[in-house]
């Protein structure tokens, strides 16, 4: 799923908790949308250390 269609549906689920509540099958996509979010986020960090290349002072 793409990253901002990601994000959108994180939110909506989020808007609808705070609105109304959510059904079992609602909060269990939303765990499983954050999971997936949260590898996003760590495989970008991962990537980024990845090309710092440190120095000796």
């Amino acid at each position: 799923m793409e990253i901002n269609t990601l994000i959108e549906r994180i939110n909506e689920l989020s808007r609808k908790q705070r609105s109304v509540g959510l059904e079992e099958w609602e909060r269990e996509e939303q765990e499983a949308l954050r999971q997936e979010y949260l590898g996003f986020i760590r495989g970008q960090v991962h990537a980024t250390l990845g090309q710092v290349k440190g120095t000796n002072s």
